[in-house]
């Protein structure tokens, strides 16, 4: 019985790396000093807005509290006071959401149009319109304060929440139009052209092949919306009256009055608050926004 050949050459391919080679350990390194670099001071904010003050005057920022109230937080939204008012942010945060509502609904669908209208639908003078829109995107809004001040007073709506409402959607026209444009010139030409040869129009083509196939790019626009506009100081407190303010505004309010002692606890506990919802919808549509941007919210 002839003996088998056994092969003589060993395993081709790549040498695996090694685990903690020095190039991993400087990555690692690196993004674990940058992560605690911006997790420290939500750590002191949350730990603080746990503690009673008589705690918090020890001085120990960074210690867990030895016994856990959440009467800051009940405070923060429900008791702190500006002024002559003492309800917190609760009052804020129904502002906040009667102008987010109606701000996001309206930017997203029109600027989802304008940005279908000027990848598909070419128009004379398209090209001249969309260069006037990428200018607009990097205008500062504090050149804009004025005439915007001006236009509303002239419309009725200044110093209410739809005054407010119609300039979130004005400046978030630009960059949610580019945005769109982008992401559907890079959609294959054909299913446009296979539409268009069965008759389809300009809003069938939008309602039956672009929007179903374009809900990454509408969460990446209505995340940065909803960031923009709920996190805005500037024009809440400029177009808006103390009635209405939005919770970013009474938050500074709550945080910079200088009536009584400086409850630190109520001021974390308020800012974690205001911070919450663009939290919550980061962590639960994130990973649509990463397909959004990759799938062409950045092309040129």
């Amino acid at each position: 019985m002839a003996d088998t050949a056994l092969p003589t050459h060993g395993p081709r391919g790549p040498k695996p790396k090694r685990a903690l080679s020095r190039t991993n350990i400087i990555v690692y390194g690196t993004l674990i000093v940058v992560s605690l670099y911006y997790l420290l001071p939500l750590w002191v904010m949350v730990m603080t807005s746990l503690k009673g003050m008589p705690e918090i005057r020890l001085g120990n920022i960074f210690a867990p509290p030895v016994e856990i109230t959440f009467e800051p937080w009940a405070r923060a939204w429900s008791g702190a006071c500006t002024g002559i008012n003492c309800d917190g942010l609760s009052r804020g945060f129904g502002n906040s959401v009667q102008i987010l509502l109606p701000s996001l609904a309206l930017s997203v669908a029109i600027a989802s149009v304008n940005g279908y209208a000027l990848a598909n639908w070419k128009f004379k003078g398209s090209e001249v319109f969309f260069t006037i829109l990428i200018l607009g995107a990097f205008i500062p809004y504090q050149v804009m304060l004025y005439p915007m001040v001006i236009i509303l007073r002239e419309l009725g709506l200044y110093g209410n929440l739809w005054g407010l409402v119609l300039v979130h959607t004005v400046f978030g026209m630009p960059i949610l139009t580019l945005l769109f444009r982008n992401y559907f010139a890079g959609m294959p030409e054909e299913l446009f052209k296979a539409a268009r040869v069965d008759g389809a129009g300009f809003w069938g083509i939008y309602f039956r092949i672009m929007l179903p196939m374009s809900l990454p790019i509408f969460v990446v626009a209505m995340i940065l919306q909803v960031t923009g506009i709920w996190n805005d100081f500037l024009f809440g407190v400029i177009f808006t009256k103390p009635e209405i303010y939005p919770m970013t505004v009474q938050l500074n309010n709550i945080v910079n009055s200088v009536q009584g002692v400086k409850e630190y606890n109520v001021n974390m506990a308020a800012t974690l608050l205001t911070g919450l919802v663009p939290l919550v919808i980061y962590f639960v549509s994130g990973k649509l926004f990463v397909r959004g941007i990759a799938a062409g919210a950045v092309k040129g």
